[in-house]
């Protein structure tokens, strides 16, 4: 496995990323933006794009701070999540630096991509979708759906998943039931799937050890919405993945 740091701009912030790829010879194969919990780059992102890249596909886990910053603590992954969404332009500005970063990699075929994210980074994958960028799919796993621009759904280009927890403390039935009317009024390919008994966090194992009020991993969530994310990605770029 081959991981570097990718060093990319936007219009405020250098930015630095996690490039992961299997290392084999290959023709250019798909890429995938992976945008990380609030958090930042952590273990659990790069341990989902290290999966992604046994299977074939090119990986940029996204810098969602400047500079690889990551938060010590959920308070100050807050603060840092805040900051960014307080502006919604600079937030899909900083979101799109990652797409056009990894467009740009030899290795990647620049026509096929897709973005996925978890939790703030599953929010930050269907932001970038909103503004039309042009993705295969996307996916996000028990991010928040709402949005200050919601009538921008209408602009999304790839397929849409989103898998959300029925427990999920954090992403109220109302929030969820909101995205669905507003993706119900656009002609985009989309699917909610609702994992019982699934709490906020559920694909994270980190979880276990945390004791984080509203959080919880669930493996039986975690592996379906793997599976149907994979689903997904046989259908947009046509490979065999399962």
């Amino acid at each position: 496995m081959n991981k570097s740091t990718l060093e990319y701009r936007d219009s405020v912030a250098e930015l630095r990323g996690v490039l992961v790829a299997d290392g084999s010879p290959a023709a250019k194969r798909p890429g995938i933006i992976l945008f990380p919990d609030a958090r930042g780059i952590g273990t659990h992102a790069t341990a989902q794009a290290e999966q992604l890249a046994r299977l074939g596909f090119v990986v940029l886990v996204a810098d969602l701070y400047g500079g690889g910053k990551t938060a010590p603590d959920v308070p100050q992954a807050i603060v840092l999540m805040n900051a960014l969404r307080a502006d919604t332009t600079r937030w899909r500005e900083r979101a799109d630096a990652a797409r056009l970063a990894l467009m740009q990699q030899t290795t990647v075929d620049a026509g096929k991509l897709a973005a996925i994210g978890y939790c703030f980074g599953g929010t930050t994958a269907l932001e970038l979708a909103r503004t039309g960028a042009d993705l295969a799919a996307v996916v996000s796993f028990h991010g928040g759906l709402a949005s200050e621009r919601p009538e921008d759904a209408a602009n999304i280009r790839g397929s849409v998943l989103v898998c959300h927890g029925a427990a999920d403390a954090l992403v109220s039935p109302t929030q969820l039931a909101s995205f669905e009317d507003i993706m119900s009024r656009t002609s985009v390919d989309w699917q909610v799937h609702v994992h019982g008994g699934a709490a906020h966090g559920f694909t994270n194992p980190e979880l276990i050890d945390m004791a984080l009020p509203n959080h919880a991993y669930h493996e039986a969530a975690d592996r379906r919405s793997w599976a149907a994310m994979l689903g997904l990605f046989e259908d947009v770029f046509g490979m065999r993945l399962r």
